[in-house]
């Protein structure tokens, strides 16, 4: 009798313990409030609710949710990057550059994700070698890749991309099963980046690090390196966004990626990474890009102004930080 009682209070105490977890998570209420805001929009906004608005905004969270992923591991590390919109900028610039010389999308491409990679590995050396200030180091780059946009494109806008113009355009603009497939990208990099958080030793590294730097480096964790990595990894997504998003609008200018920074950081830290390190998830990010996007085209069919939008997401960001420091008092 005893055992069967003790067997019928398992699956009480599991459920329990799911349910507190789910509530302690951020992305949790994130999506919670990306239901409630979407469905009040259904309501007073009949334009919300349509497919091709759906579409437009998987499609435009996307661009900035493959950039929130790699922010996500800066940011664990108790970093950041303020560079990956000029970053973005640069890299779709040198793909431009190079279709428009006829190179194939493959090799262009090699030279865009080649060129975020080098920020990245410069972020990352100044950052983890030479014990620079992350905001320093990167409000830096911002300037760098986005002046070096305008010197490579001459001011100039690219909008013939050569034999694999089609290709290109497919990629980024295209859609499968009548979902976009800068989407289908996200899915597959999220749980790529998800897994590498979650059950390699350079996710826990990462943890390590952004909790205690000092400790993590005392037990033998190669501190500067994973550190050098996780720039590299945010440079690298901001490539590859920047490949989907110049395939999505058919040209390039040096304008690309500019004031991203913002709707990157802001999809991050809603999304549940804790600025001072030690915390952040993949799908965090991905649902904090997507409420932003939610909020972005709410306030655009409400009629507001697009001015307000800057202030909107600001105040997000500041009520992310907020419910963190919250969180974080109950806990103790």
């Amino acid at each position: 009798m005893a055992q069967n009682s003790t067997m019928d209070r398992m699956p009480i105490t599991s459920s329990i313990s799911l349910t507190q977890r789910m509530s302690a998570s951020q992305a949790f209420w994130v999506t919670m409030a990306m239901i409630v805001i979407s469905v009040i929009m259904v309501m007073i906004n009949d334009t919300f609710g349509t497919w091709n608005n759906a579409f437009n905004i998987t499609r435009n969270f996307s661009f900035i949710a493959i950039m929130a992923l790699g922010q996500t591991a800066v940011i664990i590390t108790a970093g950041i990057d303020l560079s990956v919109g000029s970053v973005m900028g640069l890299s779709g610039i040198v793909l431009g550059l190079f279709m428009s010389l006829e190179y194939s999308f493959w090799s262009a491409s090699l030279f865009a994700l080649l060129t975020a990679l080098a920020c990245g590995a410069v972020n990352g050396y100044l950052i983890a070698y030479i014990k620079l200030s992350p905001f320093v180091v990167t409000l830096g780059m911002l300037s760098i890749a986005r002046s070096l946009a305008l010197v490579v494109s001459d001011n100039q806008m690219f909008y013939q991309f050569g034999p694999d113009e089609a290709l290109l355009l497919t990629l980024g603009g295209g859609r499968f099963l009548a979902i976009p497939n800068s989407v289908w990208i996200l899915v597959a990099l999220t749980i790529i980046v998800s897994y590498l958080l979650n059950n390699t030793r350079w996710g826990r590294y990462l943890y390590a690090i952004g909790g205690n730097e000092s400790a993590a480096r005392l037990t033998g964790v190669p501190v500067n390196l994973i550190k050098m990595s996780a720039y590299m990894l945010c440079s690298f997504l901001a490539g590859v966004s920047a490949i989907l998003m110049v395939g999505w609008l058919g040209s390039v200018t040096n304008g690309l990626g500019l004031q991203y920074e913002l709707r990157v950081i802001a999809a991050t830290v809603i999304g549940g990474a804790n600025l001072m390190g030690g915390e952040g998830v993949a799908i965090g990010a991905v649902v904090g890009a997507a409420l932003v996007e939610i909020i972005r085209n709410s306030l655009l069919l409400a009629g507001v102004d697009p001015y307000w939008q800057g202030f909107f997401i600001g105040a997000f960001i500041i009520f992310a930080v907020l419910l963190q420091r919250i969180r974080e008092a109950r806990a103790k």
